[in-house]
């Protein structure tokens, strides 16, 4: 290694044999950098896309049987739009913690921790669920998984990929989501419709959750923290530090508030869209209304299930490959593309729940298009936060994103839209049922214009602090990380002053 003085302050680098630009790493440089195998660096992609398609698979689920849980417990929308809040609460309080902690420790340990607590408390209770309060108890343990979880695995993408490969698998990633959503009410539904019991759909995604456990203490390895990306000069800093720059990151900022409106619109159509479908067949006629537990169960849920999983799939597809190709006449193509998917998505929501009651063919058709666009920002999200923040932030970012985005987005929209249909229904009459939730859900096309304005202004500054993480230097009033007998070792400043 050679060290210099830089402002006073010694700081070492890697020669060029030593780094992933040096000879012996001509050939495959980030397997040399991040000290994991190309073969095992796959597996480990695997693994997290199998726990994050699980973790949605989870998370749908409930949405997939909500008609049984409100017939079995007799609530109204308010309180069944608390399903959702108070999973998305948890998982948004807890986010920061685990947030800190993976930038600081194995990130391996803390997701297996996090996923088998989840696990193992979650399908002990769910035999037990005679009581609403427990439910709700329920969703708020599965905030416990999640919140390991999604904070920390796109972190590990990042130290083992650069540049296009790193898109790559990160849309590979981002798949899981729209999927494990999908197969999420399609599990949901078919499972309860099966059993003739809703309680049954519940216990699937626990059990799978302690085969994830076993992945992954078995197959992911902990990279070097931004050694792929040949950062030999990062180093930790503390918590309010990290904040204070995030808050000074226009781009971090202006996208995360755009994906919170991301978040608002989705978190809206998965808990409330089936059941709104199955209103609109009830009060059309097509099918018979919801009076005892076994006539709840709807295709409804299966149909959407199915769209979800195909749309996604387009979606995150699609968006990947316009961003590649934009990028060639624009750095600020990730921006753009966001926006435009959020732009065009508005309107297709709104001619599907203004269409539901006259044509079911066209509503579908209409949720199949606004679902599409509205899935193009999954992955290019994630790789604008990687690029316009540090490696050693990374994690802090995550679980800031993770916060705001559900504060502000999904931890309130399905209670909102619940709160708001119980408000205007006049009657308990199937026309007032779909009638007074078809107008709370108009609420979405108007918040998914406004996120593509935020992603619109985010495109203003990507360039800016895109290079500004890129050429980051660590100023002389940081602890300085000195490599030592191939350890690192955080020491003061004071320490190495000349």
């Amino acid at each position: 290694a050679v060290y210099m003085r830089r402002h006073g302050v010694i700081v070492s680098f890697k020669t060029e044999a030593e780094g992933p630009n040096g000879p012996d790493a001509q050939q495959h440089p980030e397997e040399e950098a991040s000290g994991v195998s190309r073969v095992r660096a796959v597996l480990i992609v695997l693994t997290l896309c199998y726990i994050n398609l699980l973790n949605y698979m989870d998370r749908f689920t409930v949405a997939g049987v909500l008609p049984d849980i409100e017939q079995y417990f007799g609530i109204d929308d308010g309180n069944s739009g608390l399903l959702q809040t108070v999973f998305i609460c948890s998982y948004m309080f807890l986010a920061p913690f685990f947030g800190y902690l993976g930038d600081r420790y194995n990130r391996k340990y803390i997701m297996s921790a996090g996923i088998l607590f989840w696990s193992s408390v979650t399908l002990a209770t769910c035999f037990w669920l005679q009581h609403f309060w427990a439910l709700l108890l329920t969703r708020g343990l599965v905030g416990v998984g999640e919140a390991s979880y999604s904070t920390i695995a796109p972190t590990i993408i990042a130290d083992l990929y650069i540049k296009e490969k790193r898109t790559n698998m990160l849309s590979l990633f981002y798949f899981a989501i729209p999927v494990g959503s999908g197969l999420g009410y399609i599990v949901g539904s078919q499972v309860s419709s099966a059993t003739k019991d809703w309680h049954s759909a519940l216990r699937v995604t626990p059990g799978l959750g302690l085969v994830a456990v076993v992945l992954l203490l078995f197959v992911v390895q902990e990279p070097k923290r931004g050694a792929v990306e040949a950062r030999s000069d990062m180093h930790q800093t503390s918590w309010l530090t990290d904040l204070r720059e995030l808050s000074r990151n226009c781009s971090f900022i202006l996208s995360t508030l755009g994906f919170t409106a991301v978040a608002f619109v989705t978190g809206s159509l998965a808990l409330w869209a089936p059941t709104f479908l199955y209103r609109a067949a009830v009060f059309t006629g097509q099918k018979p209304p919801c009076v005892d537990e076994a006539q709840c169960s709807s295709s409804d849920s299966l149909i959407f299930g199915i769209i979800t999983v195909i749309t996604g799939l387009l979606g995150v597809a699609s968006g990947v490959q316009v961003s590649r190709q934009l990028r060639k006449k624009t750095a600020r193509a990730d921006p753009l593309v966001c926006a435009a998917g959020l732009l065009l998505s508005a309107p297709f929501l709104y001619l599907a729940i203004v269409c539901a009651q006259t044509s079911t063919v066209a509503t579908y058709i209409f949720i199949f298009l606004g679902e599409t666009f509205l899935s193009m920002n999954w992955a290019i999200v994630a790789d604008i936060l990687l690029y316009v923040v540090v490696p050693t932030r990374r994690s802090t970012a995550e679980a800031l994103q993770i916060v705001v985005s559900h504060l502000l987005g999904d931890a309130g929209s399905p209670s909102l839209i619940g709160v708001f249909s119980d408000s205007l229904r006049k009657t308990d009459s199937f026309l007032w049922q779909f009638r007074s939730l078809q107008i709370s859900l108009l609420l979405c096309s108007f918040v998914a214009v406004v996120g593509g304005a935020f992603f619109l202004f985010t495109a203003l500054f990507i360039e800016k602090d895109r290079n500004r993480a890129e050429k980051y230097i660590p100023s002389a009033d940081e602890p300085i990380v000195v490599p030592k007998s191939g350890r690192s070792a955080h020491v003061s400043v004071s320490s190495v002053l000349i």
